[in-house]
């Protein structure tokens, strides 16, 4: 018996998202996997790296790229985050614009309709959180993007709730070429379990912690033993740039290190399906955002 995916009427393909930061990419994407396999926050810029999620739709295996939201960068790590996220929609089978409903198409959004129309590429409209807007505003929206000339198709959708998004997986399930699918069929995402354990954990600070905090921090796996019960111990370093943004993170009497380890702890449980030994630890590192081997962890262009 051949492997899943194997089967000559099997359809295989990549599918970049593309949106301006905080349209509701990651949830789309999580939504269509079935499984979360980005971290989803209120705060605009918290998808750093391209992840791919799998999904699967009869005999077709959709790769999903969910890249960082796209916008004008300031620092090295906007660059390289930008320049991950168009990288992410070169050599795919299809584009798919994410814009907010209630948002509009903003300064960002239509930066990126220019460059798609620059590039000669053509798109698949995706207007979400279409439970925020009137039906009017909606239909006037839409026939205000058709007009741009840069996209094939247009769907309405609500990723948080899911209305819309079987018809939206059905559409790109067809337009997949013909061919072995990439991935095993169990398999929802191409992320190691460290990185996404450091995720996890990254996004319960963003979560948590108010104000800039988040994006002065980041989250690495040091250590992560498998243990004979089947459980896994697992330490964690958050980093920052200042000595006052260590307390911050700490909290009075080490409370909010101990509230953001039990919800990353509860989270991990959930998506490992085991017992989680989580253990958080806070450095001081000034400029964590210039060092190249981090980057390279990440999968980002330290250079962009």
């Amino acid at each position: 018996m051949d492997p899943p995916g194997t089967d000559p009427g099997n359809r295989c393909g990549f599918v970049a998202v593309l949106g301006a930061p905080n349209v509701g990419k990651s949830t789309l994407v999580n939504r269509l996997v079935g499984a979360k396999v980005s971290i989803v926050t209120p705060k605009v810029q918290t998808t750093r790296m391209r992840i791919m999620g799998v999904c699967l739709h009869g005999e077709a295996q959709i790769v999903l790229i969910d890249t960082p939201g796209i916008f004008t960068p300031r620092r090295r790590l906007d660059r390289a985050m930008v320049a991950a996220a168009w990288g992410g929609a070169a050599d795919v089978d299809a584009v798919v614009l994410l814009i907010d409903a209630a948002k509009g198409v903003d300064a960002e959004s239509r930066a990126i309709i220019g460059r798609l129309r620059e590039q000669g590429r053509r798109a698949v409209l995706v207007i979400n959180k279409v439970d925020l807007m009137a039906k009017p505003d909606l239909l006037a929206l839409a026939a205000a993007l058709d007009a741009e000339g840069v996209f094939t198709d247009t769907f309405m959708v609500s990723a948080l709730t899911g209305d819309g998004v079987d018809d939206l997986e059905a559409f790109l399930a067809a337009a997949m070429p013909e061919g072995p699918w990439h991935f095993p069929a169990d398999q929802v995402s191409d992320l190691p379990q460290r990185l996404l354990a450091a995720e996890i954990t990254r996004e319960q600070m963003y979560l948590q912690l108010q104000q800039e905090l988040p994006y002065a921090s980041t989250v690495e796996t040091e250590s992560w033993q498998e243990r004979d019960d089947g459980s896994v111990r697992i330490e964690q370093v958050v980093y920052v740039e200042r000595p006052t943004q260590k307390g911050i993170v700490l909290g009075k009497g080490g409370r909010r290190i101990r509230a953001l380890g039990a919800a990353a702890r509860q989270e991990l449980e959930g998506l490992l399906e085991r017992r989680v030994h989580l253990f958080l630890f806070v450095k001081v590192r000034e400029r964590w955002g210039d060092d190249p081997e981090r980057y390279r962890d990440w999968g980002l262009d330290f250079n962009a």
